[in-house]
């Protein structure tokens, strides 16, 4: 794999000039693309490119370059005047030592990671039971009878981080790798950023190879944004028109960082969510730490709209664009008349073209609306076992070609669909559905149900999430707040529910656990306000309003939506999605539950009833419907609140 050279500049040099002089509060960081290994036969493609992105994406948000260090092989396209290094275990431990000797009380310190995690054996006992998680940097090596070597573990991170925090500074940790190897992994075109312990050496039996717990909390300002959860993997996938690879996380990431506004942290995770929730990557982004409800340092670029240099849009799939999304072209920066629109064509990942070409006059473009959402697509299957499939085999529609929304996979005698991604069960057994004929149906028929529910649900969450958008400024229209109420079984059912407690449904739920959320609306209008649950097995079920009931919420009012966790529930990532309509005192209500029903029909939808009607088009697989309807939908706002289920106990 090459040899390393040596820094181009001393770390002593490169860095010593991060704070000198400056009265002001600055922001200093390491980046490190951990993605040519030495030894292990593990490489990655994106990290160079994630590190080149970001530094790009901080240098944008005011981050001086040379306020930058870049641990990387491939230093092409950084900044003018960040500093280089290698991305091995000595240069991380370096790059951190001298950051945190220099930064001082108001500072912050961004520490960036692109590529592979796994666990490891806890080493020192504090994570009570549980393995330790760890990074890989380059020089990584394998089990050596006591442990693994040149390795980054989240104790070493934690003591760095916790030094500055106790001299005031503040720290950002963003991290693009996993340490989870939950699953079957049928992906193809993809690369997970985790390796299992095993592929490491590590003995399966080891001491201290529990489940991962949290060790002490850190103290301070700070926040931490993890590309997945903990019993997740984290992919990587190339990016359109000429193949750049990046994390799906640090895409997701750096695109709404580079959005206008001045967002705080966690809006900026729950945008990049919503992002990634339109991707290929079965993902759930995750975070921690008191900075998340702070803003980000610097700002985004201040103009709404994109620079168009001929037929070419400077914007692509790192900005959140599609292919076929429509955009409208304009002569100035902000305001004036559009000079006509365009579909965007092949897009790659930082630029586009345009179908048809600008008109004369077009220097910028703004995006008018998401292209409709296609067609379920199905990957070719994946046999996971030496037994008959004849009968499943049959009744599978042929691959489709391109990115896949499914993966069907033959185990156990059954049919599962999985995601994107390919994997069997991330979340633990039975979590991936499992297609099952009822009495005397044939597979052909059961198959068929099963996929117009799926494709049904898909479609919908990307129709509603991809025209919504997330809005980084002024303040949200919906306030929500959720309470858990813990459950118990009492026999097939549940029992009365505990005391009520605070808590993130994306944390972890379980069977016969009650959700109440209140949702309040803080904007200066009534909202005609509808929630949509989507749960794993593809069905979308209107949980707001009740039957009967307004959902129009006046100004200051709120509304107490609540649910049952099913005691049969296996364990899953699901979605609640709440729609805000904006609404006129004496106009008619918006009520999109009927868009629950996959046989919904434009006229059910209801004519006067935009968004509804809007949604509906989109849905319609007629191309030059879609297309010949208003290409920009009614204003809404939208919050997507995952809910994770855990395995349930009897």
């Amino acid at each position: 794999m090459g040899h390393r050279a040596s820094w181009r500049i001393g770390l002593g040099a490169a860095l010593a000039g991060l704070t000198a002089g400056a009265a002001q509060a600055a922001t200093l960081a390491v980046l490190v693309a951990a993605g040519d290994y030495r030894d292990l036969d593990a490489d990655l493609k994106g990290p160079p490119n994630d590190v080149r992105l970001m530094a790009g994406v901080l240098a944008a948000r005011g981050v001086a370059g040379a306020d930058m260090l870049a641990l990387t092989d491939a230093p092409e396209g950084l900044p003018e005047g960040a500093a280089v290094g290698v991305p091995d275990l000595a240069g991380i431990r370096a790059a951190l030592a001298d950051v945190a000797a220099r930064a001082v009380a108001g500072d912050t310190v961004v520490f960036y990671f692109s590529g592979h995690g796994t666990q490891a054996p806890d080493g020192n006992g504090d994570e009570g039971g549980g393995a330790d998680e760890v990074l890989l940097p380059v020089d990584a090596l394998g089990w050596d009878g006591t442990g693994l070597r040149n390795v980054l573990v989240d104790d070493e991170l934690g003591a760095w981080a916790q030094t500055l925090l106790a001299r005031g500074v503040k720290v950002v940790g963003l991290i693009d790798a996993c340490h989870s190897d939950t699953g079957f992994r049928a992906m193809t075109g993809a690369v997970a950023r985790g390796l299992p312990p095993t592929a490491l050496g590590v003995p399966e039996d080891a001491a201290g190879m529990g489940e991962p717990v949290n060790g002490e909390g850190l103290s301070g300002e700070f926040a931490f944004l993890y590309s997945s959860q903990a019993d997740q993997r984290s992919f990587e996938f190339p990016l359109g028109e000429g193949q750049e690879w990046h994390g799906a996380f640090t895409a997701a990431l750096a695109g709404v960082l580079g959005e206008p506004g001045n967002p705080s942290w966690g809006q900026v995770l729950a945008a990049a969510s919503d992002r990634m929730a339109r991707g290929e990557a079965a993902q759930l982004p995750d975070g921690e730490g008191p900075l998340l409800s702070a803003p980000v340092f610097g700002s985004g670029r201040v103009e709404a709209r994109w620079r168009v240099e001929g037929a070419k849009l400077e914007a692509g799939l790192l900005q959140g664009l599609g292919e076929g999304d429509r955009v409208a072209f304009f002569a100035e920066a902000a305001g004036g008349e559009p000079l006509g629109e365009a579909l965007v064509v092949k897009p790659a990942a930082g630029s586009a073209r345009l179908d048809p070409a600008p008109p004369q006059g077009t220097a910028w473009a703004e995006l008018v609306a998401a292209a409709p959402p296609p067609p379920l697509r199905l990957a070719a299957p994946v046999q996971a076992d030496g037994l008959d499939y004849a009968a499943w085999l049959a009744a599978l529609p042929a691959p489709a070609a391109g990115k896949a929304d499914l993966v069907p996979v033959l185990v156990a005698g059954g049919l599962a669909l999985a995601g994107p991604d390919g994997a069997l069960d991330p979340a633990g057994p039975g979590s991936t559905p499992r297609v099952v004929p009822e009495e005397g149906e044939a597979e052909t028929l059961a198959l068929q149900r099963a996929l117009d529910a799926a494709g049904h649900a898909l479609r919908l969450k990307a129709a509603l999430i991809g025209a919504a958008g997330r809005s980084l400024t002024g303040g949200p229209a919906l306030e929500v707040a959720v309470e858990v109420k813990p459950g118990s079984r009492d026999g097939a059912g549940c029992g009365a529910p505990g005391q009520g407690v605070a808590a993130d449904p994306a944390k972890g739920v379980a069977p016969c656990d009650q959700m109440w959320l209140t949702v309040t609306n803080r904007s200066g209008q009534p909202q005609d306000l509808t929630a949509l649950y989507f749960a794993a097995d593809f069905s979308v079920t209107p949980v707001w309003p009740r039957s009967g009931l307004s959902n129009r919420l006046a100004p200051g009012e709120a509304a107490r939506i609540g649910l049952l966790i099913d005691p049969a529930s296996p364990p899953a990532l699901e979605d609640l999605l709440l729609v805000a309509v904006p609404a006129s005192e004496d106009g008619p209500r918006t009520d999109l539950s009927v868009l629950a029903s996959p046989q919904m029909t434009r006229s059910t939808a209801g004519a006067d009833d935009g968004l509804s009607l809007w949604i509906d088009v989109q849905l319609t697989e007629d191309d030059a419907v879609a297309r010949g309807f208003a290409a920009r939908p009614p204003a809404f706002t939208l919050i997507r609140q995952p809910v994770r289920i855990r395995a349930g106990t009897e």
